[in-house]
């Protein structure tokens, strides 16, 4: 790697590349900065702290650049960055840039510093564990979505594909979607209601009740946690207040023991939304047919639809998870696929039997 300084004047071809640099640095830089005003506490701070590191690798590529500094324009990978940022939020624009940091070329680049490589590999670390947290407080919720919309759009378009395999006419086809859009919702509903509901009862059960609150109470003398102490040497008096010191340390613990239980209502909330999502995603293979299109076209359009959601709510999971969206989405549409080749499958064979 070499200095802020080159001992020969350099070539337009190190120029335009040192130029881009500087136009991604500065508009990383940007994208901290609005990540930060919308942050708070120890997380705009950290945001901050990376704006602040990005300004200082860009000052090394204006360096390198003197006189040939140019009106930087953002370059069209953190100009979708920055766009998210504004629609999407914190955790989708983290996410991005952690792919973002951990691509970066300063390692192997002959003008950056090796403290530059090193800032780098240290921010995408930063980035990954800002990202970690937000993924903790969306992952119930997200899970919930994700699950649902993906159940009903394979769910529905297997049985839709499987029902016209059969060589039924095109409201038995409908009739038979809406009836699953509507069976398949109620039921994630009611496991998801029943799911949390458990949870919170199961987890109730474990709250320390109030004899907790009797420990202090205890005769220390008569208790056999001073013998142990005097039974180390100790003498009595220092065994008595070492045993002491030790019950109200038990019932600081005690009184500060929290059990994250889940809010009132939290099951309600979960069984709707795992009924709107899973409603929705069901609602996508029979939109055709809702739309009065039938036959083969209407079975290609909501292959053509599924498809189109799976891709992107595989390639969400993909950015959200920090990995390849390309790889998730092309995951999602296979397996979703499969499942409805393989209704179409039984259902010529059960067309054949029946026929």
């Amino acid at each position: 790697m070499a200095d802020s300084t080159c001992a020969t004047p350099p070539s337009a071809k190190q120029r335009a590349r040192w130029q881009k640099l500087l136009a991604e640095e500065r508009a990383e830089g940007r994208i901290y900065r609005q990540l930060a005003a919308k942050a708070a506490g120890e997380e705009r701070e950290i945001l901050n702290g990376l704006a602040d590191a990005e300004a200082r690798h860009a000052a090394h590529w204006e360096a390198l650049l003197g006189e040939h500094v140019r009106p930087t324009r953002t370059p069209l990978r953190v100009a979708i960055l920055g766009f998210f940022a504004r629609i999407f939020g914190f955790l989708f624009v983290l996410a991005l840039a952690q792919r973002a940091e951990e691509r970066s070329p300063y390692a192997t680049d002959a003008d950056a510093t090796e403290q530059m490589a090193a800032d780098e590999a240290i921010h995408a670390e930063v980035v990954r564990a800002l990202a970690a947290r937000g993924r903790a407080r969306l992952s119930g919720g997200f899970r919930a979505a994700i699950f649902g919309m993906n159940d009903g759009l394979v769910s529905n378009l297997a049985l839709v594909a499987g029902i016209g395999a059969v060589g039924v006419g095109d409201t038995t086809v409908l009739i038979t979607g809406v009836a699953g859009l509507l069976a398949g919702a109620l039921s994630m509903a009611a496991g998801e209601y029943v799911s949390v509901q458990s949870q919170r009862e199961l987890l109730g059960a474990s709250v320390p009740t109030a004899s907790a609150g009797v420990v202090t109470a205890l005769d220390v003398e008569a208790n056999e946690l001073a013998l142990v102490y005097r039974a180390r040497g100790m003498s009595q008096q220092e065994a008595e207040q070492r045993a002491r010191a030790a019950l109200a340390a038990h019932q600081a613990q005690f009184d500060t023991d929290t059990h994250e239980l889940p809010p009132p209502g939290a099951a309600w909330q979960a069984a709707a939304s795992s009924f709107a999502f899973f409603a929705l995603g069901a609602l996508l293979p029979i939109l055709p047919w809702l739309v009065g299109a039938g036959g083969t076209l209407a079975m290609i359009a909501a292959f053509i639809l599924v498809g189109i959601a799976l891709l992107i709510t595989g390639g969400v999971v993909g950015v959200l998870s920090g990995s390849s969206p390309l790889l998730r989405a092309t995951r999602q549409l296979i397996i979703g696929f499969g499942a409805a080749g393989a209704t179409i499958i039984l259902g010529k064979i059960f067309g054949i039997t029946l026929g």
